[in-house]
């Protein structure tokens, strides 16, 4: 039995609308998440809209970075600036005409008014309610003054901007599809155009979802102080509200919001930058609020598709007190991901990487191709996030005489080293390093012919545990304590590179 929400009379439009102020934050994916699994499952649109009103904290390529981020994800919308649509343009700052009748609507029938106060002069006033312990916000010093007569006063700048003048009786409480029936604090005069001519978030963003028909706003509950200025705004231009589901905010270990400034993983670049895949933060932004899967059996599933998570999604599941942002968590979904990829789709993941890092250069080669693609296999396993695969693969791309022993590595090696190494280098060299057939026959130099070898020589040849008796060969041949599978590391790099490397290390013992 299916426990979707029900489909409303209209189909919903929603919307998500980060500010280009610097990297994208992770927040904007959760908010897009929650947006475009309701406008699937309801055959409705998801639309992207750019709010670049705010020119001081403006940056010029934080917008390719959220088309980019989003696409990344796999959260592509319906509408947007790169994409057009019937209410184009999705840009706020081309939209400033679109503003200008309905603040002067706002003016003209008392819902507004003109400030002159200079930001001395606010600064002042703030400083001083705080001194005296009152609550905060605009003291009305303009309110039913003309320019002239408030020219006169202190703290006058030429250039006003205009106030909401919020009601002694402004309706507190509204209903939130997700926190239920919800009180916000009372506002204070908001600014709603600034001196410059922008209007700000506040009017902005209740002017276009209305002339963009939105029917769903979902946000952050940092925003719920402002709904009742939205709805206020809302009553006065004589439009519908859309409905309101303010969404539980990501917090850090301490349970605080997370931010930019405080944690590196509050930015969307971030993840792709160590080495994420999109599926894994997608299924783990979900779990942030919404529950896991519940089975046939009653049993819950964690690990689900997007397109599963959209058709289980109902804004009742979602549970307002929101969860911890636990990266270990993230990490195991993310480990989970990477072991279900097919070999080819790892192997092109893991390229940028292995190219940003200097393992392969920008156009490999057809052998260095191959090379990596044997290579995969062995350490799908082993690696968490993309980027832990740049040590267990560089050891396979660079020369043997290049090839640097880790001092960690070094220092673990036992007395019998050279004697190990000794006894390898004898026990392989018989062995033919030949290609063999076209169809694999005939080859010598393969993992289980080498394994076979080198326990008869060491193991029983020297009697040195297993677990001991191999540390100096895989020292030898990837320079690290950790490798790859060390039998079928040899097979991929071939004799000589192998007998190489034993040599040298043994040399240097």
């Amino acid at each position: 039995m299916s426990t979707a929400t029900p489909a409303p009379a209209r189909k919903p439009r929603l919307r998500v609308a980060p500010s280009p102020t610097g990297d994208p934050h992770v927040g904007t994916a959760y908010v897009s998440i929650f947006d475009l699994a309701f406008a699937r499952q309801q055959g409705g649109s998801f639309i992207l809209r750019i709010e670049d009103t705010d020119r001081t904290r403006f940056q010029a390529d934080s917008e390719q970075q959220l088309y980019d981020t989003l696409h990344w994800l796999g959260l592509g919308w319906d509408e947007g600036p790169d994409k057009g649509g019937p209410f184009a343009p999705y840009k706020q700052s081309e939209r400033l005409e679109t503003y200008k009748p309905y603040a002067e609507q706002l003016l003209a029938d008392g819902h507004a008014y003109l400030c002159w106060c200079s930001s001395e002069r606010l600064a002042e006033m703030r400083e001083m309610q705080q001194k005296t312990k009152q609550p905060t916000g605009y003291d009305r010093m303009c309110l039913g003054m003309t320019r002239e007569e408030r020219s006169k006063l202190p703290g006058f700048t030429e250039t006003p901007v205009v106030r909401m003048l919020i009601p002694d009786d402004v309706p507190l409480e509204f209903d939130d599809l997700i926190m239920g029936r919800t009180k916000a604090p009372k506002p204070d005069d908001q600014v709603i155009v600034k001196a410059d001519g922008y209007p700000t978030y506040h009017l902005a963003v209740v002017v276009d979802d209305h002339l963009m028909e939105i029917t769903h706003v979902v946000r952050g509950q940092e925003w719920i102080s402002s709904t009742p200025k939205h709805l206020l705004l809302f009553t006065w231009l004589g439009w519908q509200a859309p409905e309101f589901a303010h969404i539980p905010l990501l917090r850090d270990e301490k349970k605080a919001k997370i931010s930019k400034r405080k944690s590196p993983w509050a930015k969307l670049t971030w993840f792709k930058d160590e080495g994420y895949v999109p599926e894994a933060l997608v299924n783990f932004l979900a779990l942030q609020g919404h529950p896991p899967i519940i089975e046939d059996d009653a049993s819950e599933r964690e690990v689900f598709s997007f397109e599963e998570f959209s058709k289980n999604f109902a804004w009742h599941k979602i549970n307002p007190a929101g969860a911890v942002f636990n990266l270990d968590k993230l990490n195991w979904l993310n480990a989970h991901y990477i072991r279900e990829l097919s070999e080819q789709d790892l192997t092109a993941r893991l390229l940028p990487f292995l190219q940003r890092d200097g393992v392969l250069p920008e156009n490999p080669s057809l052998p260095q191709f191959g090379r990596l693609g044997a290579i995969v296999p062995l350490i799908q396993t082993r690696i968490n996030l993309l980027t832990e695969a740049t040590p267990l693969v560089a050891p396979f791309f660079v020369d043997d005489d290049k090839l640097e022993i880790a001092d960690d590595a070094r220092k673990q090696l036992k007395e019998s080293a050279p004697q190990v190494l000794d006894a390898a280098i004898a026990a392989l060299e018989p062995i033919s390093g030949a290609i063999g057939n076209p169809d694999g026959s005939g080859r010598e130099w393969t993992a289980d012919r080498l394994e076979e070898a080198l326990r008869a020589a060491i193991v029983d040849g020297l009697g040195i545990k297993p677990r001991l008796a191999f540390g100096p060969i895989r020292t030898a041949i990837s320079g690290q304590r950790i490798s790859p599978p060390l039998f079928e590391s040899m097979e991929i790099l071939g004799k000589a590179s192998t007998m190489r490397r034993l040599q040298a290390l043994r040399d240097s013992l």
